[in-house]
């Protein structure tokens, strides 16, 4: 199997560091630019059950971002793969959090999976779990 040109890796890792920043920003609007709109998006948040296409996990991440005033993100062990128009991401979220005015600091693992579009990356599917 071959190495994935420098370049894209690059470009699925700025697409998931903007996914990161749009969570970091609880921006809703950055959210809708960093997803894929379809049926087929999937997300896995801790202790939820998963959710399939794109208004179930936007709906989501609307309420997670009006609970939460403070989201910030530490992100550890990236590995990026790349197969034709997907990439996937995995890593270890170091978060700080306030939500609901409880402060928090804990650690998931994420899989965060991209599928090229014409004008970029969009992510297609998140799933974070705890790491023990």
């Amino acid at each position: 199997m071959t190495q994935p040109e420098p370049e894209i890796v690059e470009e699925i890792k700025a697409a998931n560091q903007r996914f990161y920043d749009a969570f970091s920003a609880l921006d809703i609007s950055g959210m809708d630019n960093v997803w894929e709109n379809s049926e087929r998006a999937m997300c896995v948040h801790p202790g939820w059950t998963p959710l399939v296409g794109w208004e179930s996990i936007r709906m989501s991440w609307d309420r997670i971002f009006q609970n939460a005033n403070l989201m910030q993100f530490q992100i550890r062990y990236l590995n990026v793969v790349v197969q034709g128009e997907f990439g996937c991401i995995t890593c270890v979220e170091g978060i700080n959090s306030v939500v609901q005015g409880n402060a928090g600091s804990f650690s998931t693992f994420a899989t965060n999976v991209f599928a090229r579009y014409e004008d970029g990356w969009r992510m297609v599917a998140h799933h974070a779990s705890g790491s023990g």
